[in-house]
């Protein structure tokens, strides 16, 4: 029978009748009670193989059960579920082992007859962790894991996944300890018991656990307690000093001046200092992972410039899990999202990350001033293709198109740009509050009217385009609606807010200390606004300004460049020689480059000298950016 369903699909597919997808024999998901609780186990102490081990038990009647491996992952935004790293299904029922058949049109489903007599199945399976990068972001290393329950679970299909009660249990290598916003019921030597939840509930509570492990209480004496739990790839790396912990302690209590609410009964920040596993940043209601380098604390001022990781995925807390956009909200984790909204769950949330970081103190005035230009400068001069044939709002399906794959030409192709372009359409919506309100309002009234809600609640509450005009309009009456939809639709200009604050974008030929960190951090010279180009290690191009000057001289990313001027690649030497062409206009840049097998000389007419992004005071307006990084 599914053969000739598979042929009908196809051949209606064809003719643009139906989509293949829609005949998956999958159950929808009902809002109703499951019946039953789903048990999960698993055990984490496979480190030498970097392989999870997961034991279900599923309650079920005889007949047709579906199980799901989720695919549609909060925070993601995309189907971006492992699904390649699942392996050794064996699903039993009464003891014996039953059959099991992927869905060929939902590769992310399991279809199993239970047998008659049977209450429930067992389900046994693995997860493959990446081994190394090129495989995925890695999650187990010898010192510590990270478990995320997408990746370590099954449910079953036709339930909202609120409706499923569920109760797990880990066990851990001996001797480490966790961070979870889950709440432990037992122990068992090295295996932990979770307090029965929702199966929603579970898959937003990951664990961070380790061999190098500190826990530090960043709200003391507070009803609702907010902890850093830390987990290191050696234990000196775990030194975070008092002065260190201050601006986390004081970013707690901004977000509670901004917000007038919160929407968890505990909150742990779970952080990774690990050159071993990899970064991570990710939101829940009552928990984020925030994984950066080994040396985060112990090299603090290099660091600098990472610490909005926090602010950020904090503040994603009140905007993305309590208040969702309508159409990113699905009532399991295999009903596909629609994110047409996240310049307001993402964009917003780079814009109050970025502003905590200054309030709290994790950034100081330079540093703060220092990361908006590296942000301006990128939609003023860095991103030609939202100038010319794409736009903002189209850029909020990359989640589904690319799922973070590295681009070709990521500047003309644009890539999730409803982060940080939508960073700057609300320093712009901020500075016209303050305007058409004599500087009574700003978007301070906005977060607290929109945000701000039934403290204590982690009931997501979702939103639609009118619900943000309205709130909006509420604090100052204008035409809201086609004043983003310009910003969002256009090819226009997005610097506006800087301006509208009393401060200019400029380009001199000294870069930032944020810009040097930068480069430092990420091991390339950046020469974006003077050449066109990225260099990385050795050479190695990365990103070419599309129809810049190294693009039209015929330079592209993977090239290499071998030599300056007839001497070895060097960055400095690189910058040199863009210099000096600047002091004589006779003079090119000459690169010998690397195309494959083959070498080649590029000459590069260039002589505008080195352009670096700055942000200055525009003395004729007010300062309201100042007065926008300054604590509550």
């Amino acid at each position: 029978m599914k053969a000739t369903r598979l042929a009908s699909a196809i051949v209606a597919s064809a003719f643009g009748l139906v989509s293949l997808n829609a005949l998956a024999d999958v159950p929808p998901p009902q809002d109703v009670a499951y019946p039953g609780t789903l048990q999960i186990s698993v055990d984490a102490t496979d480190l030498a193989h970097r392989v999870f081990r997961v034991h279900e038990v599923v309650p079920a009647q005889a007949g047709p059960l579906t199980l799901l491996y989720p695919q549609w992952l909060p925070g993601n935004h995309s189907p971006s579920g492992p699904i390649d790293k699942f392996a050794g299904l064996v699903v039993k029922a009464n003891g014996k082992v039953i059959p099991w058949t992927r869905d060929p049109l939902n590769v992310f489903a399991f279809h199993v007859e239970v047998p008659q007599g049977a209450s429930n199945v067992e389900v046994d399976f693995q997860f493959l962790s990446p081994q190394n990068t090129r495989q995925g972001r890695v999650v187990m290393t010898p010192e510590m894991l990270n478990l995320q329950w997408n990746a370590n679970s099954v449910y079953p299909a036709g339930y909202y996944s609120r409706q499923i009660k569920t109760e797990a249990s880990v066990t851990f290598p001996a001797g480490w300890q966790f961070g979870s916003a889950l709440e432990v019921a037992s122990r068992d030597g090295d295996t932990v018991h979770f307090k029965p939840t929702t199966y929603n509930t579970l898959v937003d509570s990951p664990i961070y656990a380790g061999k190098y492990f500190r826990r530090i209480d960043l709200d003391p004496g507070a009803k609702t307690p907010v902890h850093m739990d830390i987990v290191a790839d050696e234990s000196k790396y775990l030194a975070a000093t008092p002065e260190q912990i201050k601006p986390f302690r004081e970013l707690v209590q901004q977000m509670y001046k901004l917000y007038g609410a919160h929407h968890y009964d505990h909150y742990d920040f779970l952080v990774s200092l690990s050159e071993k596993m990899s970064g991570n940043g990710l939101e829940h209601h009552r928990s984020s992972e925030d994984g950066t380098s080994a040396d985060f604390f112990t090299e603090w001022n290099k660091n600098a410039l990472g610490r909005d990781l926090f602010s950020h995925e904090f503040n994603h807390s009140w905007d993305g899990k309590y208040r969702r956009g309508a159409d990113l909200w699905t009532p399991n984790f295999n009903v596909p999202m629609s994110d047409t909204l996240l310049w307001v769950y993402e964009g917003q949330t780079q814009f109050w990350g970025q502003v905590m970081a200054s309030r709290s103190g994790l950034w100081n005035e330079e540093q703060a001033h220092d990361m908006w230009a590296y942000v301006a400068a990128t939609y003023d001069k860095g991103r030609p293709g939202l100038a010319s044939w794409r736009n903002v709002q189209d850029t909020t399906n990359d989640p589904t198109i690319a799922q973070r794959a590295p681009l070709p030409y990521r500047n003309y192709q644009a890539s999730e740009d409803y982060y940080s372009a939508g960073q700057l359409i609300w320093l712009e919506v901020d500075g016209k509050l303050r305007d058409l309100s004599g500087g009574k309002k700003s978007i301070d009234n906005f977060a607290k009217d929109f945000f701000g809600m039934d403290n204590g609640s982690y009931v997501t509450n979702t939103y639609t385009f009118d619900d943000v005009v309205k709130t909006l309009n509420d604090i100052a009456p204008y035409d809201w609606a086609s004043y983003l939809r310009t910003r969002l639709d256009g090819h226009g200009p997005l610097i506006g807010g800087l301006a509208s604050h009393g401060w200019k974008l400029v380009y001199t030929d000294t870069p930032s200390a944020a810009v040097k960190a930068i480069e430092s951090r990420r091991h390339f010279a950046d020469l974006t606004y003077s050449l066109g180009l990225s260099v990385g290690k050795g050479g190695a191009i990365g990103d070419v300004l599309w129809d810049g000057p190294a693009f039209k001289a015929g330079l592209a990313p993977s090239m290499t460049i071998v030599a300056i001027n007839g001497h070895d690649y060097d960055p400095d030497a690189l910058k040199d020689a863009v210099t000096a062409a600047a002091k004589d206009k006779n003079q090119s840049i000459e690169l010998l480059v690397k195309d494959f097998d083959q070498y080649k000389t590029i000459r590069i007419d260039y002589h505008d000298g080195l352009k670096y992004p700055h942000l200055v005071r525009d003395t004729g307006k007010p300062d309201t950016l100042t007065t926008l990084f300054k604590a509550r």
